[in-house]
């Protein structure tokens, strides 16, 4: 019986530490000389570029990214919705070879989310939508370019010819225009037509207007005073061609007076079917959040839906896509496409949405936050950042393919 009143003394025998045996240990990182590179390289989630776009962007630019309307809760609420998702994994199960490609509207991607249109995309960061294009068509995935870029139709078919490039549309109250737009992005060879349906007239996008944001950016004392430690930003600004929109004429004034003196609150289902007949490629129909509108798009003539909320940008407390999949599946049947978008900032939030029954997810600010922390290298490190944690989601939860996810391998924890 041991002696519970003694001790056991561990002996530990030393000796002089040897020069090869620290050699061993010693293992130097190779130096990265360029500056841009090494910060990119430091970013390992979205969350680190957007810190990186916050120091390197006037606030602003910056703040018309990364704000929403009103209280912002649409925004918050998506985001939280995906924190709150717990995955099902399943194991033993072979995952040493993952394929994340996915057709969609007739065509292969590699990944299951594109870049979703953005407007004054130059004001983010000087290389703008052509840095947008361009790593979408490196990526193997579509691009959007936005009525409102920065960028015209035929810069973007010229920029990345070989990429699935598409052209999002906002009806005007002038026909006229906005079908002109319609007739040379298909000259330009866009296959695809997405037109917003959630932007009868602008939210209330208040740091915008706390901002003073105006097109051109406006020079006060308040923005002087806060592009003094951003230069790089303000040097591409004065040293490229001056900041316009490419598909309309200039304009100077606030973006919420912009975005009112165009958008056309008459538009409805009836116009929709109007457009189906004027164009002959893939016609997604994007701002749809309730599963009503869903099966009259569907109806309609749509090829596909984007379950979307703007990104928060437009009503505040409006649904959350992600939750509207399920019952937007079972509505519109198996074959129908169905893509969503909205608070997506991590590969396993695309996991997510596929596994519920989404055939596609969109990016925006994700993709934006690389763009203002390194130009084209930003957004290739932002969807490199998005690929890797949605193939380490996968082989996690135990699958090799899209098709295999399912809703068995999601549920909402507080539901």
């Amino acid at each position: 019986m041991a002696n519970s009143g003694s001790k056991t003394r561990v002996k530990v025998k030393r000796r002089i530490p040897r020069i090869a045996d620290l050699a061993s240990l010693l293992k130097f990182r190779k130096p990265i000389f360029s500056a841009k590179k090494r910060r990119l390289t430091r970013a390992l989630t979205i969350y680190d570029l957007r810190t990186i776009a916050k120091r390197r962007t006037p606030q602003a630019p910056f703040d018309y990214t990364d704000g929403s309307a009103d209280q912002e809760i649409s925004l918050s609420r998506a985001r939280k919705t995906f924190e709150e998702i717990e995955f099902s994994p399943n194991v033993l199960r072979d995952v040493s070879k993952v394929d994340a490609s996915v057709m969609m509207l007739g065509r292969k991607h590699s990944l299951p989310f594109g870049i979703a249109p953005t407007g004054f995309t130059r004001m983010m960061q000087t290389e703008g939508e052509i840095a947008g294009c361009t790593a979408a068509a490196d990526a193997g995935i579509p691009y959007t370019l936005s009525t409102m870029g920065t960028r015209s139709i035929e810069d973007v078919a010229a920029a990345a010819p070989h990429g699935r490039n598409w052209f999002q549309l906002y009806m005007w109250k002038d026909r006229d225009r906005s079908m002109a737009l319609v007739d040379r992005a298909k000259a330009a060879g866009f296959d695809t037509l997405v037109l917003t349906v959630d932007v009868p007239v602008a939210g209330a996008r208040l740091r915008d207007v706390r901002n003073g944001m105006t097109i051109p950016p406006s020079l006060t004392s308040k923005t002087i005073l806060n592009a003094l430690p951003r230069p790089a930003w303000w040097l591409n600004f004065l040293t490229t061609d001056p900041l316009k929109f490419a598909s309309l004429d200039s304009w100077k004034g606030t973006v919420a007076e912009l975005l009112d003196s165009m958008f056309d609150p008459t538009v409805t289902f009836e116009d929709l079917k109007w457009i189906r007949k004027q164009w002959d490629g893939n016609l997604l129909v994007k701002g749809i959040q309730n599963i009503d509108d869903a099966v009259l798009a569907q109806k309609a003539g749509a090829d596909a839906i984007s379950l979307s909320n703007h990104g928060g940008r437009q009503l505040d407390r409006a649904p959350v896509p992600y939750l509207l999949i399920p019952e937007a599946r079972k509505a519109l049947g198996k074959k129908f496409e169905i893509h969503a978008d909205t608070g997506i900032m991590h590969g396993a939030d695309v996991v997510a949405c596929i596994a519920a029954g989404a055939n596609f997810t969109w990016i925006g600010r994700a993709y934006l936050y690389g763009l203002m922390a390194g130009g084209k290298e930003g957004v290739d490190r932002s969807l490199e950042i998005l690929r890797t944690q949605m193939v380490r989601t996968m082989k996690l939860l135990g699958v090799c393919s899209l098709q295999e996810l399912n809703p068995s391998h999601v549920k909402l924890i507080n539901k």
